[in-house]
């Protein structure tokens, strides 16, 4: 039997401003390996990943970064 883990990563995305927006960066974040979803919220910038494998943070900055987008740090 084997145990199935979700884990789940919320980030803060600033510099969205539209619907186009929120498109590139959950297309961006859900070609991560191991990425299953990503749930991005235009009005608080929230964005909440889930992955069925751990998925390092800097991975998922970098698509953000891709998309043309900025992560706030953590604690920010």
């Amino acid at each position: 039997m084997t145990e199935s883990t979700t884990e789940t990563t919320e980030l803060t995305v600033t510099g969205m401003t539209c619907g186009h927006c929120v498109g590139a960066v959950k297309a961006e974040l859900e070609q991560v390996a191991g990425v299953d979803a990503a749930d991005v919220d235009l009005a608080t910038g929230r964005v909440l990943v889930t992955s069925s494998a751990p998925v390092g943070r800097a991975s998922l900055v970098a698509a953000v970064e891709e998309a043309g987008y900025e992560v706030t740090p953590e604690g920010a």
